[in-house]
């Protein structure tokens, strides 16, 4: 598998965004010229109320629609870029899409299962479509959906459905923690995982994913990964909120040692870097007043420069 280094681009941008403004063409650019990296992760994002909401608004004017995804695409392979497409799900109230669960044995006049997995089904294979209308080069079929993980002969029927859909490889993003926890890592071509781990617990957490990746014989990308540019955020880069004020050198300092833990790590075959805005990129000169996970305008992006043009000079050479 030729090392995919993608960054995650127009996470919960809305229906319309590609036609009603032209910020996201200049914003992908950057993207592409300023890291080097050689694709971009688009999410489609519906949304559902609540965690035991059972409908799920797919089809939105909060949600991003086929024009958008095939404008982007467009945009990218004009650019040199690979593309993947991932369906994701949020909630309105706030809370994370792993708190996502019903009663496993169904209960009369609750939410259940047989009423959300249709609704879920319904959007993945929408976006499994998009995938396929632009030659999409990967389709992630869900992110971080922990309190579903264990629905294993629904999630089996539905990447069954998503295959008579879309021809090209197939993986879901297991949230991190969770990559030897997923038992239906065989219905995919890859595995991925959300790679939000401790700047001090990095070596043990990549020994232990290369057993699940080895044992399933499956190739393994880090789907998501990333950090703050907090203070402490290097101790917990998934959590959005932690820690007080910025430091472009903690996220650089957690950016140095995911790196090098790549490096020495080749069963590692993909990084998808979270998350570069579309239409809300802030200049360059404001990345020293951002907290976020961006790396434009950082120290960082500058690691992630020099860590593209050395994979791209592996891949080379193994070619």
């Amino acid at each position: 598998m030729e090392f995919i280094n993608a960054y995650t681009f127009g996470f919960c941008e809305k229906q319309g965004f590609a036609g009603n403004t032209s910020s996201w063409r200049q914003s992908l650019r950057l993207m592409a010229e300023s890291t080097g990296c050689n694709a971009v992760i688009l999410p489609v994002c519906a949304w559902q109320d609540h965690t035991f909401s059972t409908r799920m608004d797919s089809v939105h004017p909060d949600v991003m629609s086929g024009e958008d995804v095939k404008a982007v695409c467009r945009c990218a392979r004009e650019l040199g870029l690979k593309v993947i497409l991932k369906a994701m799900v949020n909630c309105r109230d706030g809370y994370w899409r792993a708190y996502i669960r019903f009663f496993d044995q169904e209960v009369p006049v609750e939410p259940g299962w047989r009423d959300w997995f249709p609704s879920w089904s319904d959007h993945v294979k929408r976006v499994a479509e998009m995938a396929e209308e632009n030659h999409a080069d990967m389709y992630c079929v869900g992110c971080e959906m922990v309190g579903t993980d264990h629905r294993e002969q629904e999630w089996r029927q539905l990447i069954r459905e998503v295959r008579t859909i879309y021809a090209g490889p197939l993986t879901y993003n297991c949230d991190k923690y969770q990559e030897d926890r997923i038992s239906w890592w065989d219905a995919l071509d890859l595995i991925s995982s959300s790679g939000y781990y401790p700047v001090d617990d990095l070596d043990r957490q990549f020994t232990r994913i290369k057993n699940v990746a080895d044992r399933t014989g499956k190739p393994f990308m880090f789907m998501e990964c990333g950090c703050p540019s907090r203070l402490g955020s290097e101790f917990r880069p998934n959590d959005w909120n932690f820690g007080k004020g910025i430091s472009l050198e903690t996220q650089a300092k957690w950016y140095e040692a995911f790196l090098d833990a790549v490096e020495r790590f080749p069963f590692v075959r993909g990084t998808g870097w979270w998350d570069w805005p579309a239409t809300r990129l802030y200049p360059d000169y404001a990345g020293a007043d951002n907290s976020g996970y961006c790396t434009f305008g950082k120290p960082a992006n500058r690691l992630l420069w020099d860590f593209s043009e050395r994979k791209r000079k592996q891949e080379a050479a193994r070619q």
